[in-house]
């Protein structure tokens, strides 16, 4: 029985006890690992950094989507950049008003170890008709794309590796030219006690680009050091305000069954601490 010691942070880190190592594999992009553990279940990592695991996915995978379509209230067109694990593809699916869905993975190995080693995260997803599966670079597909989408939802890896691109200023300009009239994305922007310097990056990027841009924020604690932020840029300023009774109708209305995202835990993700405001420049009362 070995450990499987992370290596995202110098001088810091996590390390899991690897009960029963199921795959191990270098693909054409990077170093994939799956291995089980009594406490989170089945874990993935590549290049070194845990990626998910089956005990906690819910809630990052919950909060990156129903935050934004619910927002929207009526989209019908998704976009998933990343998300081979195919846990955002799960919980896209659930929006019985969500047309097509478009998930672009640039690893084709990851969705395939995943469908196999880690069926919980798809549950069966992979198989929904409105879901198109594109094989390719997410910066290239949005750069190209004459296709346009109500929700983008970024599930990158962190920006190190094949990751990086999708936090750069072409990245948000090209998801920016994607978006319907109206549309919101969402991206996956690390933990902010650590990762501070990425989510004061993004800020810069998103302010000038989209009408209303923020952050919000989920504790998942797969994600060593604190609560994960969520960047979000939106065409329509009022999305991020929206009276909690239009998010209770909307959430209700679903019929979405869910175990973290609630229409106040919605509305409450977007209260920042003071640090983080400081950090990209915006008061309290944004």
């Amino acid at each position: 029985m070995s450990d499987y010691q992370e290596t995202l942070y110098q001088g810091y880190g996590q390390r899991f006890q690897m009960d029963r190592l199921l795959h191990e594999v270098r693909t054409d992009h990077q170093h994939l690992v799956i291995f089980e553990n009594a406490r989170m279940g089945r874990v993935m990592a590549l290049d070194g950094v845990i990626q998910t695991t089956e005990s906690d996915e819910f809630i990052y995978h919950e909060m990156l989507t129903h935050v934004p379509i619910l927002a929207h209230g009526s989209a019908r067109r998704v976009l998933i950049i990343g998300g081979g694990d195919g846990g955002m593809l799960r919980e896209v699916a659930k929006h019985r008003g969500v047309e097509s869905i478009t998930m672009v993975e640039i690893d084709g190995t990851v969705v395939e170890m995943c469908k196999q080693f880690l069926p919980n995260h798809s549950r069966g997803a992979f198989d929904d008709p409105r879901l198109n599966l594109v094989i390719d670079d997410g910066m290239r597909f949005v750069s190209t794309t004459q296709e346009r989408f109500d929700v983008i939802i970024s599930d990158s890896t962190d920006p190190i590796g094949p990751g990086e691109v999708l936090f750069s200023e072409n990245f948000y300009q090209a998801c920016r030219r994607c978006l319907n009239d109206g549309g919101i994305l969402v991206t996956q922007n690390g933990t902010p006690f650590m990762q501070l310097g990425e989510v004061r990056t993004t800020a810069e990027r998103m302010n000038g680009l989209f009408p209303d841009w923020h952050f919000y924020q989920a504790a998942v604690p797969t994600y060593i050091g604190g609560a994960m932020a969520f960047a979000w840029g939106a065409c329509d300023s009022s999305y991020r305000k929206l009276p909690i009774d239009t998010l209770r109708q909307r959430y209700a209305g679903s019929g979405i069954i869910t175990r973290y995202y609630n229409p106040e835990i919605h509305q409450g993700a977007f209260a920042l601490p003071q640090y983080v405001l400081q950090a990209i420049g915006k008061p309290s009362n944004d």
